[in-house]
């Protein structure tokens, strides 16, 4: 019938990876990915969120002068945040 030789023409021309650059590309990506290393910044990346929310919830607890130079440094933390 017409509709399995239409079928058939739509297999025949899906491209490759080895003629197409760009799938090849793809499949080497997909093939080299470690899942790891991103797991390791997100995880990092989510603690440093943590502390960025930890802090604004203390800061918005408590009174504080602005204008105290010696205040600001200590409210800035030993890690510059």
């Amino acid at each position: 019938s017409g509709c399995s030789s239409l079928v058939s023409l739509y297999f025949f021309f899906i491209p490759t990876a080895s003629t197409n650059p760009k799938a090849a590309l793809k499949s080497k990506i997909v093939a080299e990915f470690r899942p790891q290393s991103l797991i390791d910044e997100l995880l990092l990346y989510k603690r440093s969120e943590d502390q960025i929310e930890l802090k604004e919830k203390q800061l918005s607890t408590m009174r504080v002068d602005v204008c105290s130079t010696e205040t600001l440094k200590c409210l800035k933390g030993k890690d510059g945040i």
